[in-house]
């Protein structure tokens, strides 16, 4: 699993290894990623770190070999590849963007995802078997003003998903996408309240149906449904995890 040193991806990675998943940690931080693994592993789990950035073709090719065969991939990695949230300081309108500001957006959110997907898909087509889970945003499902560079790239995520989904299917591998909303993050929701803040999550909260932030248990629930032997059927899907930010038919 990729992006699993921290936030969400930690708390996925916990949900698959307590279904019984052998959990491969893949963060670029050591310690994230070695943290992880060892807090699955005191919970009975089985995990190992990976220590590579998805940026890095050679990088993760090496890394998808040194684990052994793998037949479940979680695309978690994410953002602009820097460590934490995005915030509202790494977005501006498009026209006042250039080239440079676009690229760590697709580095990370699209070509990390074809990375590790080229990496895994041989052995799982040799095995006949294999589920792929790719973490995209609603702004790459409705786009977002000030964000058309991450909306861009998570678009393509899915798009590229939904591609390989048609070609794999025959060799029993299932590729679907999961959209989010805005989850809860403890770095970001922590501090003493004030009214400044309680305005802006009402702002931020006011397209939402479901007047709340998303709990990331919320989000791995899916995931390991995804992942198991009931979604066999499953396939070329993006499903939103959204609180009603947005629907989908």
């Amino acid at each position: 699993m990729t992006g699993a040193g921290q936030g969400l991806g930690r708390v996925v990675a916990v949900t698959l290894a307590r279904a019984g998943a052998d959990v491969v940690v893949n963060d670029r931080d050591p310690g994230r990623a070695a943290a992880v693994a060892d807090e699955i592993v005191r919970d009975g789990g089985r995990a190992t770190p990976a220590v590579f950035d998805v940026t890095d073709w050679s990088a993760v090719r090496a890394g998808v070999e040194s684990a052994g065969a793998i037949d479940i991939l979680v695309n978690n990695a994410g953002n602009n590849g820097r460590v934490g949230s995005l915030d509202l300081s790494d977005f501006a309108p498009f026209a006042e963007t250039s080239p440079e500001d676009w690229e760590s957006f697709l580095r990370v959110n699209l070509y990390g995802v074809m990375h590790a997907v080229r990496a895994v898909l041989p052995g799982m087509i040799d095995r006949a078997t294999g589920r792929i889970v790719t973490v995209i945003s609603d702004a790459g499902r409705v786009g977002e003003p000030t964000m058309a560079a991450y909306s861009a790239a998570k678009a393509g995520a899915a798009g590229f998903s939904r591609s390989v989904a048609r070609e794999v299917g025959r060799h029993g591998i299932t590729v679907n996408c999961v959209s989010l909303g805005t989850l809860s993050a403890p770095h970001r929701d922590s501090g003493p309240p004030t009214a400044e803040r309680a305005a802006a999550q009402d702002r931020a909260l006011g397209r939402y149906v479901i007047r709340r932030t998303g709990e990331p248990e919320e989000v791995a629930a899916l995931v390991e449904f995804l992942v198991g032997p009931m979604a066999g059927w499953i396939t070329g899907q993006t499903y939103p995890v959204n609180g009603g930010y947005s629907f989908a038919l």
